[in-house]
């Protein structure tokens, strides 16, 4: 059996390969760019999804990346899955290059493995489907994280999911209003769950909030962040898009 030490120093070894080496206190703490006055935006660059389509086939992730930095953007998710999404490593690559703004690596992760590449890419944080992994899989996946210094976002979509994601002691918490069985939105899940969320998480908010009005609702209901894909990719202007949307004021959620 393969001890604790052996695997963290495997995952490190592996997390230390090319293209970009982990420095101690060199990765932008994803958490921490959320943490702020007003609602954070997580701006996405994201070709295409199996809900969308194709929605900006053309799109170049350094340009687009500089272009929510300059709109006031919190941090950059950018979707490398190649098939459904259209996304590459590339892409973290050109985004990381082009803005100082930390980087979430939005994919299907599902082994430590995949973690320990994300590492290795330079990326702040990953995302972790909480519904797409056992119990002791989620476990697995913390543990690797921790030994990578790496966050990861816990996607949640009920209450059992959020109890296994902070029985996991998640500090990032994301609730997904898409149901990506039927890819059908459905609003009032951040509303239920999010007020869950203990205080000093930090609790994202996703799918479905593409203006003012609807980041209002988000921060009602206590939203550190949203994040925020098809419709910033979209925009023939992305900096303007982020702008319209990234000055909501943070309401407390210990109401």
């Amino acid at each position: 059996m393969v001890s604790a030490r052996a695997r963290s120093r495997a995952l490190e070894t592996l997390a230390q390969t090319a293209p970009f080496p982990r420095a101690s206190g060199s990765i932008q703490r994803l958490s921490s760019a959320l943490k702020g006055e007003t609602v954070a935006v997580i701006a996405e660059i994201k070709r295409s999804s199996p809900s969308k389509g194709r929605i900006n086939s053309s799109i170049d992730s350094a340009r687009q990346a500089k272009a929510y930095e300059a709109g006031g953007a919190a941090a950059i998710s950018v979707l490398t899955e190649p098939d459904r999404f259209g996304g590459s490593d590339a892409d973290i690559d050109r985004a990381r290059s082009a803005c100082r703004l930390p980087v979430l690596k939005k994919d299907f992760h599902v082994s430590p493995v995949q973690l320990a590449h994300a590492a290795s890419l330079g990326v702040s944080a990953a995302l972790v489907i909480v519904r797409a992994v056992s119990p002791a899989q989620l476990g697995n996946l913390a543990r690797a994280a921790r030994d990578l210094d790496l966050e990861i976002v816990f996607e949640v979509r009920d209450e059992r999911e959020l109890e296994l994601a902070l029985g996991q002691d998640a500090q990032v918490i994301g609730v997904n209003n898409r149901n990506l069985e039927t890819l059908d939105i459905d609003s009032s899940t951040v509303r239920r769950i999010l007020p869950l969320i203990p205080e000093d998480r930090i609790a994202i908010a996703e799918s479905g909030y593409d203006t003012r009005e609807s980041v209002e609702i988000a921060a009602d209901a206590g939203a550190d962040a949203i994040l925020v894909g098809s419709s910033l990719s979209a925009s023939a202007d992305p900096a303007a898009a982020v702008r319209a949307i990234a000055s909501v004021p943070r309401n407390s959620r210990s109401k």
